[in-house]
């Protein structure tokens, strides 16, 4: 079993790495708002099906490298054009909605112990920062680390101006390690993905959390502690009263969208047959 963050500390500087999806939340944020987005009149019921059946493929076999560009290709495509402000406006009504249920009980406890430790919490993931950072502001995370998607002329292109994915989150972890001096012998890293084997290796204290078979074979063959999270919780319920809610994140405008839509949106227009 596993020692709890409180058990490492010695005073070192150092982080938590989390993952997002499936790590923290118990779907993928990269769909998340596919009906929410359909309601806004920004996708057809063609893509939202299409979006549950990735997301259903995402969560039954885990998303290797060929399933994560698919769904990069996918979400790519999508979003060419889409309105940035329109977006955010979607994003910002319905993400207590979206996202309070989805979050592990699990996830907040270990957050909540890493900054008793001393430890600062950031979130890596490939999801757009849109969604990503107002989650993590709303979980006390102390930094977070997303792709960013392209934009011009207040649209989003489709295109990526920065790939949160693979080695890019170790290489991550090294730039924030060096420039605020933590030591990463004495970091921990969460993930559910083999796509994120870099990042767990980069630190001391690696664990694989719901992992996918890949991740799995790949932590028990290097000695990685596998910790499963089954329990979704109200955000309420959970975060203290001296932290934002998710209701002041969104009446506050501070939220965009993240993931699924990877991306963006175009002006709203009647809803696609």
């Amino acid at each position: 079993m596993a020692r709890g963050p409180s058990a490492y500390d010695d005073g070192m500087p150092a982080a938590a790495f989390f993952d997002l999806d499936k790590t923290i939340i118990a779907r993928s944020s990269a769909l998340a708002f596919s009906r929410p987005f359909q309601a806004g009149g920004l996708i057809s019921r063609r893509a939202v099906l299409r979006s549950a059946y990735a997301h259903f493929v995402y969560l039954v076999g885990g998303a290797d490298h060929d399933q994560m560009e698919k769904m990069r290709q996918f979400m790519s495509q999508l979003v060419a054009g889409w309105d940035v402000a329109t977006v955010r406006e979607i994003v910002a009504e319905t993400l207590h909605t979206v996202v309070d249920p989805l979050v592990y009980d699990e996830a907040v406890t270990l957050i909540e112990e890493h900054h008793a430790a001393g430890r600062e919490v950031v979130i890596v993931s490939t999801s757009g920062t849109e969604v990503v950072e107002p989650i993590g502001r709303l979980l006390g995370a102390d930094t977070v680390v997303a792709t960013r998607l392209e934009e011009v002329d207040g649209r989003y292109t489709g295109g990526i101006a920065y790939y949160a994915y693979g080695e890019e989150k170790a290489a991550a972890a090294r730039r924030l390690a060096a420039e605020r001096g933590w030591d990463l012998a004495e970091c921990y890293a969460y993930s559910d993905s083999i796509t994120d084997v870099p990042l767990l290796a980069a630190v001391g204290h690696p664990h694989a959390v719901n992992p996918d078979r890949d991740l799995r074979r790949a932590a028990v063959a290097r000695g990685w502690p596998v910790l499963t999270f089954a329990k979704p919780v109200a955000l309420r319920s959970r975060i203290s009263p001296a932290r934002p809610t998710l209701a002041a994140l969104a009446v506050g405008g501070a939220v965009a969208v993240g993931g699924l839509v990877w991306a963006s949106a175009r002006r709203r227009r009647p809803e696609p047959a």
